[in-house]
């Protein structure tokens, strides 16, 4: 028998157990997270989930389910959201 590591992106692992599941008798998985070699998890333990987020973001702002405000209109949103805040908690 023959070993080799294979790397499966998260969105694919479900159909790929499938896959294998029908040659069970001439594969044998065994299940281990390797994170000694990912240079990625490292230095930030939730890379990949930080990564499938803002793609949904980025999507999202691509097919208009998402908008983005410049940053002029971000500044006179957070000035008048931040006198509300101060008149709402003046003392």
């Amino acid at each position: 028998m023959q070993t080799i590591k294979v790397n499966i992106q998260d969105s694919f692992l479900q159909d790929f157990l499938t896959f294998v599941d029908h040659y069970k008798d001439k594969i044998q998985i065994k299940n281990e997270v390797s994170f000694e070699k990912d240079e990625k998890l490292v230095d930030d333990p939730y890379f990949y989930e930080r990564q499938k987020e803002l793609l949904e973001i980025r999507e999202n702002i691509k097919n208009g389910k998402n908008q983005l405000s410049s940053f002029e209109e971000f500044e006179q949103k957070t000035d008048i959201f931040a006198k509300e805040l101060a008149s709402k908690y003046a003392n």
